[in-house]
């Protein structure tokens, strides 16, 4: 019951000798390898871990980032009948995989297990909502996706088709949850700790603009996409709240294009159209325990929306096939 681990990366020169090495001490107790997935990384990422005993492999044009291409390419050159996905930011807890194996082997439906990924860095609004919201995808027991990362069976996978969708720039782990379910498999989450991470400590606004730019923003919209004619698509809407609260922002913003088409006088109606914002910002500042946190969720709201009609938009290259790259690092 050997483990590839897959540490996903793309600039983590700060972080990645820190999650090679607990990738490494965690598979002392199980064997395997540990995989560097590098989405082309401009730093010296690459350089720094190519002083571990590591395989590393990198993508090539034509190949582009995306948080898909990373599982993937690590998949594509895995050969262990398990499959452990990390991102470079993040400490595998060492005491995970033995649990995770045992687990999986007195549960054969179960695709993969995952357990509770600690936020370390919480001082950005973004990581701090997710911690404390309720959402379904972190509870424990049977879930349908997990986010994070966590431990898959490599003959569920093969199943499937692929690990991860080479498209997608966000909600790949929905994805392959989703594909997984379908087919008949499980997954589940351990009430116990699988990873520390050390996320982004940007401002929670610059965030905004930096996800925009690197197209994490558009993964729901490219998620829509990459569902159509499948069994699950019309699930996605009762599994995934945010697409409803989308709907609801654009029903916002088309109460708002009436009201300044509308109503006589561009002041008077400016001014109803601001008044509906700080009424929106007033009501989730209630909700969310303060201004600042009221102000963001609207601005993150607004972000969200306007990206998934994006995404979906957006040309797909076949999933399952080979990704453009190279090896680096050497095999054992």
């Amino acid at each position: 019951m050997t483990v590839s681990v897959i540490i996903k990366t793309l600039n983590e020169e700060k972080k990645i000798a820190a999650t090679i090495e607990s990738a490494l001490a965690a598979l002392e107790a199980v064997g395997g390898e540990v995989i560097v997935a590098d989405s082309g990384s401009r730093d010296r990422t690459v350089e720094i871990a190519s002083a571990y005993p590591v395989v590393i492999a990198q993508i090539e044009p034509p190949a582009l980032p995306s948080c898909g291409i990373g599982p993937q390419l690590g998949y594509q050159y895995s050969r262990h009948p398990f499959l452990c996905l990390i991102d470079g930011d993040m400490l595998l807890d060492p005491d995970f995989l033995p649990a995770a194996l045992a687990f999986m082997d007195e549960h054969p439906d179960a695709a993969g297990v995952s357990g509770h990924v600690e936020e370390m860095e919480i001082a950005n609004l973004e990581f701090s909502r997710r911690v404390n919201r309720a959402a379904p995808e972190n509870r424990t027991g049977t879930v349908d996706r997990m986010n994070g990362g966590g431990l898959y069976r490599r003959k569920a996978i093969a199943e499937v088709g692929y690990l991860s969708d080479r498209n997608l720039h966000g909600y790949e782990e929905f994805d392959l949850g989703a594909r997984l379910r379908a087919a008949g498999w499980q997954l589940h989450r351990l009430d116990r700790r699988f990873v520390r991470h050390y996320g982004h400590t940007d401002n929670s606004y610059r965030l905004l603009v930096r996800r925009w730019r690197s197209k994490y923003l558009f993964g729901i919209g490219e998620l829509l996409r990459a569902s159509l004619g499948r069994p699950y698509f019309f699930r996605l809407f009762r599994e995934l709240p945010e697409l409803r609260l989308w709907m609801g922002v654009y029903a916002f913003w088309a109460l708002c294009l009436a009201v300044l088409i509308a109503v006589p006088g561009k002041l008077s109606a400016l001014g109803i159209v601001a008044g509906l914002l700080v009424l929106l910002v007033a009501l989730m500042s209630l909700r969310k325990g303060g201004p600042s946190m009221g102000l963001y969720t609207v601005v993150a709201w607004f972000f969200h929306a306007a990206a998934l009609p994006v995404g979906f938009l957006r040309c797909r290259r076949e999933p399952a096939a080979p990704i453009e790259s190279r090896l680096i690092g050497q095999r054992g």
